[in-house]
């Protein structure tokens, strides 16, 4: 049985672009900035170099994921499809993806390794930021001009955003997470 094809987001969330048709937009949809305390928090790379998280997108788009913590199978599967995602789609939409965990930085390189993540990793080892932004676990999108455009809080921890969602609420084109090849009717 065919299920009905779901309609695409067509919800503007870049600061850059005037607003889309329709109703007004309020709250994270129309871009909240970002609290200074929280911007000037620091994050580790994985030499342990303190960068301010509000850095990492102030000048840039960017997809901000947080994870709950690198030993969690369901977001080391989470990272492991955003590594298929080509840094080439990224660079050509100007989107950066950065993936954001609470551990320490000594963490970074076998997480990395394990799931074959090779974009922007960082860690808040003392969890400030994620006591700041009031989460438990979640993942957020933060757009250039340091303001917040599309919050998602997990309910439990199959709950994440499915990624192809958040790359169309950015403009960059969908993956296609599936190992398996395509079928092709001739």
């Amino acid at each position: 049985m065919a299920s009905a094809a779901v309609a695409p987001v067509t919800q503007q969330v870049s600061g850059c672009a005037a607003p889309a048709p329709g109703p007004a937009l309020s709250g994270p949809e129309r871009g909240q900035p970002l609290a200074a305390s929280v911007a000037e928090l620091p994050v580790q790379d994985a030499s342990g170099k303190r960068v301010p998280f509000g850095a990492l997108f102030r000048e840039r788009q960017a997809i901000v994921v947080f994870v709950r913590h690198f030993l969690c199978y369901i977001c080391k599967e989470y990272v492991e499809d955003l590594a298929k995602i080509p840094k080439s789609v990224l660079q050509e939409a100007d989107v950066t993806l950065i993936v954001i965990g609470q551990s320490s930085y000594h963490h970074i390189e076998p997480f990395c390794k394990l799931t074959g993540y090779s974009h922007e990793i960082y860690v808040d080892p003392e969890r400030e930021i994620y006591k700041k932004l009031g989460m438990k676990r979640g993942e957020e999108l933060a757009s250039a001009g340091n303001n917040i455009h599309f919050i998602h809080r997990d309910r439990n921890r199959l709950d994440h955003k499915p990624i192809n969602s958040v790359l169309q609420l950015v403009g960059v084109q969908q993956v296609n997470f599936t190992s398996r090849p395509a079928v092709i009717h001739v």
